[in-house]
């Protein structure tokens, strides 16, 4: 891994959509579908290897935090039900001065599309759904 942004060598699409669908345990976006979670990012979208938000940690959010200087607003869809994020987790992305929120992965979705359209800095920690 570099210390730029995500490893270019990963699987990724490198801008930063609009997610056009989610569910069935994926998303779609650019004309593309993905099985599983999703990081968006400034520099692209790019697998999460993450399940459910139960337990999230500094090292799930390695690739987001190499990219701090872009990121004001940090979207977490949770999946189906939300779950706050963890303290220890909070008090790092507020050392970042990233202003992160947990809720619903449809929610976080849409808030998500809405304040790319608007060229926000912002990120999206997407859990998928079925």
């Amino acid at each position: 891994m570099s210390d730029g942004p995500a490893d270019a060598r990963r699987p990724h699409l490198p801008q930063q959509v609009a997610i056009e669908a989610y569910g069935s345990g994926g998303f779609r976006f650019a004309g593309m579908s993905h099985r599983g979670s999703i990081l968006a990012l400034p520099s692209g979208l790019y697998t999460w290897d993450i399940t459910t938000a139960e337990g999230l940690c500094e090292a799930d959010f390695a690739e987001l935090f190499r990219e701090t200087a872009c990121i004001d607003v940090l979207l977490i869809g949770t999946g189906r039900q939300t779950v706050p994020i963890p303290e220890a987790l909070r008090w790092q992305f507020r050392d970042r001065r990233i202003q992160a929120d947990a809720m619903l992965t449809g929610h976080a979705v849409r808030t998500y599309n809405v304040l790319i359209a608007e060229n926000r800095r912002v990120a999206g920690a997407f859990v998928a759904v079925e």
